[in-house]
């Protein structure tokens, strides 16, 4: 390893943590409907929510923390992906309730959507910004 690139600050490893998240959203969702249209125990998929969230709190944390981030450019791709991102989901919800998914079961997949909604905008977003200098 060369000297400049001990010197050089750690980046935050916000793909990687992005996928983490949405690998353990794809098996929460992949839990539950394994087991629709019969009750399902909601314990792992509870958990494998909780893991998600907290993966993506702490990408957002992580993320936050960097000095000289292109925020600007940041916000402008991460609002457009996002707004991309609730339409998919918007659709992807009308499918959970048109296939009779109710109660908790409905909830916890609600909420897995939800953490996947927020963590590809902010891959991609970070993908765009992370090479950009910050101006102004």
């Amino acid at each position: 390893m060369a000297a400049a690139d001990e010197a050089a600050p750690s980046e935050p490893k916000v793909t990687e943590l992005g996928m983490l998240s949405i690998g353990l959203v794809a098996a929460g969702v992949i839990y539950l409907a394994a087991s629709l249209p019969r009750h399902a125990a909601l314990g792992p998929a509870v958990a494998l929510l909780g893991a998600a969230a907290a993966v993506l709190v702490l990408n957002l944390t992580l993320l936050a923390r960097r000095p000289g981030f292109a925020w600007r450019r940041f916000r402008l791709v991460a609002q457009w992906m996002f707004l991309v991102y609730i339409v998919i989901s918007g659709m992807i919800e009308y499918a959970f309730v048109y296939d009779h998914t109710r109660g908790a079961v409905l909830l916890v997949l609600t909420l897995l959507l939800a953490v996947f909604t927020l963590n590809v905008p902010l891959i991609a977003a970070f993908t765009v910004a992370r090479f950009e200098r910050e101006t102004g």
